[in-house]
């Protein structure tokens, strides 16, 4: 039996990651500890980003953040399994494929639907608490769209057009926002009156969104209504049924789709395990996040009950990040001999967008809505990518929710989506190409490689104004009369002394932008070297306005425009395989897929 600490955390969820990455970071130079993280799906879900799935916004592969890649350089071993039973005893986890061992527990298996005993809703809702549920509700309502442009009866048309969200909460009213947005396209492919088709939310208490304060939650009814929603609050569901469910007041309610967001609770797998239990299917813990029947078993994120204040701790992100940081702190803590931390929650906001142009948000008690609101969301969504996948997750996001975004359901519209095949860079980039390379051969042929030519500083008995006036005598009106004044002390301290090694590398440069670009090869590199040398040339005051297209063509010329007709389509895909094997790029997450 090996000698090492060995961690066993289940489930890879928000609070998984976390306590699996902080417990890799404190353990990463030190030996003697086993981590080890289990979970069904050899992904973590972004799970706060369902609805874009649910709503054909953006693609299943935008919410699956590759575990593998995520733990690749790490102490953390991924392995995927499904947990059958745990010993508490023997200290071991079992599943149909072997028996894993522990000397530290992290119970992180996440939430489930809650039905509150409601009649039916079980058996005919469709539920958005994982990847393959927001699919399902995706090819369900693909569907009803297409059986209704068929449809000749009024009555069973209007029911398959009918849509109802249950459950006003952050989930319900970020659902009903991709659906009212899909909804459009639908009728347009479907050859569909949008007017026939009816999207309900349907809320139990007196207010929507009742965490948010009352004038945020008017602002997100008043928009929902604008985009022909039909809000009911005080509508408890009473019954469902196949094609209807039945509010607390007798109204019924006739649609093929039932979509539950009503409430969470904790895995019921958890539970069944045995330890002392909470509220809603919560695992009770202890200020450090243990439960009180072993102190080597920690519950964490939705499988944690808490009390603070007299209030459980709410089932979020912030408290799934927080509680797994913590739990992986005090294990450390223990097998470190050093003070545990007792668990404090510090939630700085909340934000909901409904639909992909609006979002009401409350941050650092600031409230706020519209598009600043979903830049707020963008941005911390941005923040999380980035602690656990570095540039490489940051990078999939923003082809994802930006560039790759269809139909203008991108917050800023669909301006960076929009595409141009690269051929027709073709011409540009050749063109480009020459101008640089003759340029090169140019300065060549007046003895810029000759050290005792120096052309690029002036002695330094001449101010920077009359070399100003040397370089506008000799060719086109600068676009400044002299350089800034730090551009000027850059060439005084470090120019001047160094001036033939500048004055080559400028010729040497230009050649080698000019082949590259003509050859299609690195050319996203060439093109920032064109944009640079445009730049170095302006700032020197040698260049007139005309080195400006230059400026702007090598700006367009970094979309990709090797890729057709040029040695980047063979080089790249080479580099690209090359890159993502090696161990520095996996360690840095400075790769992208």
């Amino acid at each position: 039996m090996s000698g090492n600490k060995r961690i066993v955390i289940l489930g890879a969820g928000y609070a998984g990651v976390e306590a699996a990455k902080v417990l890799s970071k404190k353990f990463q130079k030190t030996g003697g500890v086993e981590i080890t993280l289990i979970d069904e799906n050899p992904f973590h879900t972004l799970l706060t980003e369902l609805h874009e799935i649910a709503g054909h916004r953006t693609e299943k592969e935008s919410v699956m953040v590759d575990l593998y890649n995520v733990f690749k350089a790490t102490k953390v071993k991924v392995v995927r399994d499904r947990i059958d039973a745990i010993d508490y005893t023997a200290k071991t986890l079992t599943s149909a494929k072997g028996t894993y061992s522990y000397d530290y527990l992290v119970l992180g298996c996440g939430s489930e639907p809650a039905f509150f005993g409601v009649e039916g809703v079980k058996e005919n809702a469709f539920t958005i608490w994982s990847l393959k549920d927001a699919l399902k509700i995706r090819e369900h309502v693909e569907k009803v769209f297409q059986l209704a442009k068929d449809e000749q009866d009024i009555e069973k048309r209007k029911e398959l057009l009918t849509i109802i969200v249950a459950g006003a909460g952050f989930t319900g009213i970020e659902v009903v926002g991709e659906l009212f947005e899909w909804k459009d396209l639908l009728c347009a492919k479907h050859e569909i009156d949008p007017k026939e088709v009816s999207i309900y939310n349907v809320e139990a208490l007196p207010t929507i969104l009742p965490i948010l304060r009352p004038s945020l939650q008017k602002k997100a009814e008043n928009f929902l209504k604008k985009k022909d929603v039909k809000v009911l609050t005080n509508a408890p569901i009473v019954k469902a049924n196949p094609d209807s469910i039945v509010l607390k007041d007798g109204q019924v309610i006739k649609a093929k789709t039932l979509i539950w967001t009503c409430g969470v609770q904790g895995n019921s797998f958890a539970i069944s395990t045995g330890l002392t239990q909470g509220k809603r299917n919560r695992l009770q813990v202890n200020d450090f996040l243990q439960s009180p029947d072993h102190e080597n078993v920690y519950a964490i994120g939705d499988n944690a009950y808490y009390e603070i204040d007299g209030k459980p701790i709410p089932q979020i992100v912030e408290t799934a990040i927080q509680t797994g940081e913590c739990a992986a702190h005090n294990i450390a803590a223990d097998i470190q001999k050093t003070e545990k931390k007792k668990f404090k929650l510090e939630t700085h906001g909340f934000m909901v967008s409904i639909g992909s142009h609006y979002c009401v948000a409350e941050v650092m008690g600031v409230a706020m809505s519209g598009f600043v609101a979903m830049a707020m969301k963008h941005m911390v969504n941005l923040h999380y990518l980035w602690g656990v996948g570095g540039l490489r997750l940051i990078w999939n996001y923003l082809m994802h929710e930006f560039f790759h975004m269809k139909d203008n359901r991108a917050f800023v519209g669909g301006h960076l989506a929009h595409k141009v095949p690269t051929f027709w860079l073709f011409p540009l980039r050749l063109f480009v190409g020459v101008i640089w390379l003759l340029e090169g051969v140019k300065k060549v042929q007046e003895g810029w490689l000759d050290p005792a030519n120096i052309k690029i500083v002036q002695v330094a008995a001449n101010s920077a104004a009359s070399a100003a006036e040397t370089t506008a005598a000799a060719g086109p009106t600068p676009i400044l009369a002299q350089p800034p004044a730090f551009y000027q002390w850059f060439t005084d301290t470090i120019i001047a002394p160094n001036a033939y090694m500048f004055q080559s590398s400028v010729v040497i440069m230009e050649i080698l932008i000019g082949l590259a670009l003509i050859a299609g090869l690195f050319t996203f590199f060439a093109s920032i070297g064109s944009v640079f040398m445009c730049f170095n040339f302006i700032l020197s005051a040698m260049a007139g306005y005309e080195i400006l297209w230059h400026l702007f063509a090598g700006i367009a010329l970094m979309g990709g425009a090797g890729g057709a007709l040029g040695l980047d389509y063979y080089v790249q895909p080479w580099i690209k395989k090359w890159w993502k094997k090696n161990g520095f790029a996996r360690k840095s997450y400075l790769y992208f897929d």
